[in-house]
């Protein structure tokens, strides 16, 4: 078996992979290792709609009993819930079970330290080290030593006021057709934006289960495009299912993905002197555009690997206030401590109300440049960084989009493939440039 914790904590198919057992056994080590300076370590839970989460939710309370601690149960409550109540309500680690924008029969685990922030590597290395091999010599306590479970719902009220202190201005007037993707977002996300004083359509709010995603929220949009004209809305919301992504769409249904979003927001905090160091942090997957949308206003950009936890890292090694990905995963570091869609949700509004403009006004402020991607299956990933012809392909590639375009060749971190990016104005250039460099790549690599 290979590293237990991935990007975004322990996942996969939900008692086949990540089975009761696999959660007993992360609750028991975590207890065991964030409570070694407490007698009755608190770690609080939260989950999403999914079907198996009371399961694998009953399992981990259970070790985390087992080792001595107190489970406090958040219930169904949005992944950046979590991370906000594990520092304010002092608890030692937070937990979510929910597998983002994955299909209903995924699941996942992942912890929060008591600071609110995803645990560094390290961290997951040490807890895999517990689990592997130190379960049989961790220590069980017995008659009054064993741990406690408590139900608290309640925690989601002080969530609400978190966000709600976010913004300053009021929704009246606007219509919003919200997508709950059928999953955490379905209480909270309705409540404040109602209590802000807007005419809210909700779909997508009913969880069953094993609807989570199901062509719905910020994976599939086409639902909340046809919603927000059927309904003359002003605007559409989408969270995924654990609501720490959020998406729009403008009142004319063209989507308002995350490199938009954080264009819109980093020209509002500039304009207001909130944007530290007039510097954004994206991916290397952010779209040319928002780079020569935020150098025509005088903010830098500052590039990271793909991951919000790349972005997260540099922002706070630097100081930054804003970071994200295309995918609409977005960090206010003023607010909170990872992405948090409701929050995301809440300043794009407000940009709307303060700059009195449509949203699609707001989203002219970038233009996406065409993408073009090719996965090149590959013999061997092995030194093709290395490889001259691979590397003057790439050079002569760059050199024929100029300052107008960009191409980013990187190898998948699961597959046997290289990909070969390219964006630029022109879709016809994109294709011959991305063509004779895959051809290459294939020629160099091997064909897999």
């Amino acid at each position: 078996m290979g590293r237990l914790f991935g990007t975004d904590g322990v996942r996969g198919i939900a008692n086949q992979y990540l089975t009761p057992e696999l959660a007993f056994n992360l609750g028991r080590a975590a207890t065991y290792y964030f409570g070694k300076e407490c007698r009755e370590p608190v770690l609080l839970i939260g989950r999403d709609t999914r079907i198996s989460g009371q399961m694998l939710e009953s399992a981990l309370a259970a070790g985390i009993c087992a080792a001595g601690g107190k489970a406090i149960l958040a219930g169904v409550i949005p992944t950046p819930a979590i991370a906000y109540l594990t520092k304010t309500t002092q608890a030692m680690a937070g937990v979510v079970i929910s597998a983002s924008h994955n299909p209903y029969p995924d699941n996942g685990i992942k912890f929060f330290a008591g600071t609110g922030y995803k645990l560094p590597d390290k961290i997951e290395d040490e807890l895999e080290e517990l689990i592997t091999h130190s379960l049989a010599t961790m220590k069980r306590p017995v008659a009054n030593e064993i741990g406690t479970i408590e139900y608290q719902h309640e925690l989601i009220e002080k969530y609400i006021e978190h966000c709600l202190s976010t913004t300053t201005v009021s929704l009246a007037g606007l219509k919003i057709v919200l997508d709950c993707a059928n999953g955490a977002a379905y209480e909270v996300v309705p409540r404040v934006l109602r209590h802000l004083g807007a005419e809210v359509i909700v779909i997508n709010d009913q969880p069953s289960g094993t609807n989570i995603n199901d062509q719905c929220g910020s994976t599939h949009l086409a639902g909340l495009q046809q919603a927000v004209l059927e309904h003359h809305a002003d605007v559409g919301i989408a969270n995924d299912g654990d609501a720490d992504r959020c998406l729009a769409v403008d009142e004319q249904g063209k989507i308002v993905d995350g490199d938009h979003i954080m264009v819109i927001c980093a020209k509002q905090l500039q304009q207001s002197g909130h944007l530290a160091k007039d510097t954004l942090v994206a991916t290397v997957m952010s779209n040319i555009g928002l780079h020569q949308a935020m150098k025509s206003v005088g903010i830098k950009v500052v590039v990271t690997p793909v991951g919000d936890r790349y972005v997260l890292e540099k922002m706070r090694e630097q100081g930054f206030m804003l970071g994200g990905e295309q995918s609409g995963h977005i960090v206010f570091q003023e607010y909170c401590t990872t992405g948090d869609g409701l929050i995301t949700a809440l300043q794009l509004l407000s940009a709307m109300v303060r700059t009195k403009q449509t949203m699609s006004e707001l989203n002219a402020a970038m233009t996406t440049f065409p993408q073009l991607l090719v996965n090149v299956r590959v013999a061997s990933k092995q030194g093709w960084e290395q490889n001259a012809r691979i590397q003057a392909a790439i050079t002569k590639g760059s050199e024929d989009l100029g300052e107008e375009g960009r191409i980013l060749v990187r190898p998948s971190g699961t597959e046997p493939l290289i990909r070969v990016m390219a964006e630029g104005p022109v879709q016809a250039k994109l294709e011959l440039i991305v063509q004779q460099i895959a051809d290459i790549v294939k020629n160099e690599q091997g064909q897999g």
